[in-house]
């Protein structure tokens, strides 16, 4: 073999690889074609459309720039590929308190429509965020007054995301074992003039003091709040139906 044909071989081999795994799936995936809804299988009707809940541009570009997608997911992986919908939560409510239906899913490439950036993650060292917008609230919802409203239950899982990007050690369920680090900078450490803010957080800063979300930190938030890709999907797109026996085993 002379070099010509080595280097002839080895491009064609990495050639191939590239167009299976790269070339070929930008093409299927950039314009996917609408799915149906079928009449008789699926409640709904029509074509079937993502459900937008208003994430916020600077919300996302600040998850992109603090590199959140390293150590976090979002992507609800086929069955085949591994038991995501088996942990609490992660691909929807198993009970969701509005509709009293299992609302668990996979993620499809609807999910990422409109992206310019797909943040699919590339490690989980901690857990995925693809409906941490429901679960947050779900778990606070359950240890809350039982007549508490929605309102008041979104204010207090937004609460716990600020505590959690301030400093996430100041959890009790994540103190001891959490490697998520502090973005304590996207916050504003300012002097109490009169009364504490109402919008300041429940930690010490001090004499005098008081902490509060910056700008980054508040659209970072409601960008948090709004991953909820919940919302039914047709049959012919749903490999892994709620209705299948699944465990609630932590990830």
């Amino acid at each position: 073999m002379n070099f010509r044909q080595f280097a002839f071989g080895l491009t064609f081999s990495f050639g191939i690889a590239w167009l299976a795994v790269v070339i070929v799936p930008f093409f299927k995936m950039r314009n996917p074609s609408p799915v149906s809804f079928q009449e008789g299988v699926d409640e709904n009707a029509g074509i079937y459309h993502p459900k937008r809940t208003g994430r916020l541009a600077n919300g996302y570009e600040v998850y992109a720039e603090n590199g959140c997608y390293q150590c976090h997911t979002q992507v609800v992986r086929n069955t085949d590929a591994g038991n995501d919908l088996g942990r609490p939560d992660w691909g929807g409510l198993k009970l969701d308190a509005d509709t009293g239906k299992d609302t668990r899913r996979e993620s499809n490439v609807f999910d990422y429509s409109g992206l310019d950036f797909a943040p699919i993650g590339v490690t989980r060292l901690g857990p995925d965020l693809m409906n941490v917008g429901r679960r947050v609230p779900a778990r606070i919802r359950a240890k809350a007054d039982p007549d508490a409203s929605a309102g008041e239950i979104d204010g207090q899982a937004r609460d716990w995301f600020y505590r959690h990007l301030y400093n996430p050690r100041l959890s009790p369920e994540l103190r001891d074992w959490s490697s998520c680090p502090s973005f304590s900078f996207l916050f504003e450490e300012r002097e109490i003039t009169g009364e504490r803010s109402s919008e300041a957080l429940d930690v010490d800063a001090g004499p005098g003091m008081e902490i509060v979300a910056g700008e980054k930190a508040r659209a970072l938030v409601s960008y948090l709040m709004s991953l909820k890709h919940d919302d039914p999907v047709p049959a012919s797109m749903d490999f892994s139906p709620a209705d299948q026996s699944g465990g609630d085993s932590e990830g």
